[in-house]
């Protein structure tokens, strides 16, 4: 007998309830793997339409089910992401996180410095550490999600650990990083170079993300003087200039305006010092971070698929030049926009072990 449209309508709102009361993690989980915003929302959406499609009367644990659907679509989404030129170095989308899109889990470890970290991992090592780590699923469950045996999935998260090993242990005390942030921010307004320099770790680095839309480095700037001497340049030039406290992914971060340009500004400590620099520029992946806020949450069916940002598909912006200073230190975005690009997988070295694939069947559920 065909049901009445009251059974159908019912039916349909149980499938979106179901969804919806797993989608915080879901995100979370989807953000963690990528981290990317709009590829996680386009992961949350591919899931959606396959659990609405799927037989669900074999499914015990929705939660269970939604989470090997999105680990595959993420798995896949890395693959691909890899196969794709950049332009310069590609860092982690921000996420504005107060108040949290990712409910009630923890993201006092999804700072833009782990994230750009986890960079250097193959997808199927990302998956079991993001997993493991990061969730505390057990290897007979990772398995399970992955397809693969339990002690294989060991071994991954054992070659993960070791590839993020030799790097340095970030700090997650907020109000140390919310102190270090300010303080850079106004020594480098003012063009205070010493007083820069005596916030900066012996080891420290810049990584600025534009896109390929906005003027940014197109490699990483090394070394306490070169960092202080580049920001001291940017920051002291403008006359119209903010700096606006915000969480971005668990931590302490500025809201940096000038001009017709914002960035997003991210520090990680080590030491009691800021041993690594975050600034992401790119207008295209700002725009999420800049609206969610304010945005109702929205049904999974409705959300948009975002543009994928910097790849080379997208035009490059070009821009006046800078004083010389700057352009020193950050090289030319315009003359050659390919230049020194790396695919996205492998900008920090990430390697694949040849055990290291998930089964062929990927992303299906």
């Amino acid at each position: 007998m065909e049901p009445d449209r009251g059974d159908r309508q019912g039916t349909t709102a149980g499938v979106t309830e179901a969804f919806l009361a797993h989608r915080p993690f879901l995100r979370a989980l989807a953000y963690r793997l990528l981290g990317s915003w709009h590829d996680a929302e386009d992961v949350l959406q591919d899931a959606f339409v396959r659990w609405s499609r799927a037989d669900r009367t074999d499914v015990d644990e929705p939660r269970r089910y939604l989470t090997r659907v999105v680990t595959r679509l993420a798995v896949d989404r890395l693959r691909a992401r890899a196969r794709e030129a950049y332009v310069g170095p590609w860092l982690p989308e921000p996420v504005a996180t107060d108040p949290s899109p990712f409910g009630t889990v923890d993201t006092s470890d999804l700072s833009i410095a782990v994230l750009h970290l986890m960079e250097r991992l193959t997808p199927p090592q990302r998956a079991v550490y993001v997993l493991r780590t990061a969730f505390g699923v057990d290897y007979p469950e990772i398995a399970r999600i992955v397809g693969r045996p339990p002690e294989h999935c060991r071994q991954l998260h054992h070659r993960a650990a070791e590839a993020l090993s030799g790097h340095p242990r970030f700090s997650a005390d907020r109000a140390e990083t919310s102190r270090l942030v300010d303080a850079f921010a106004a020594a480098a307004r003012r063009g205070d170079l010493s007083a820069l320099e005596r916030l900066l770790h012996t080891d420290v680095e810049a990584w600025s993300d534009g896109g390929g839309r906005v003027r940014a480095a197109l490699r990483p700037v090394l070394g306490v003087r070169k960092v202080a001497r580049l920001f001291a340049a940017v920051y002291r030039r403008p006359r119209a200039f903010t700096a606006s406290p915000v969480e971005v992914n668990g931590q302490p971060g500025l809201v940096v305006g000038y001009v017709t340009r914002t960035h997003v500004l991210t520090v990680a400590v080590t030491d009691g010092l800021i041993s690594r620099v975050y600034l992401v520029a790119d207008p295209v992946k700002l725009r999420p971070f800049l609206t969610q806020r304010h945005q109702p949450d929205q049904q999974p069916d409705q959300v948009e698929a975002g543009r994928r940002p910097g790849t080379v598909r997208d035009r490059v912006d070009r821009q006046p030049d800078r004083a010389g200073e700057v352009q020193e230190l950050i090289g030319d975005a315009r003359a050659d926009p390919l230049r020194g690009q790396q695919p996205v997988g492998q900008q920090q070295g990430a390697r694949a072990h040849p055990a290291d694939d998930l089964d062929d069947h990927g992303s299906s559920a």
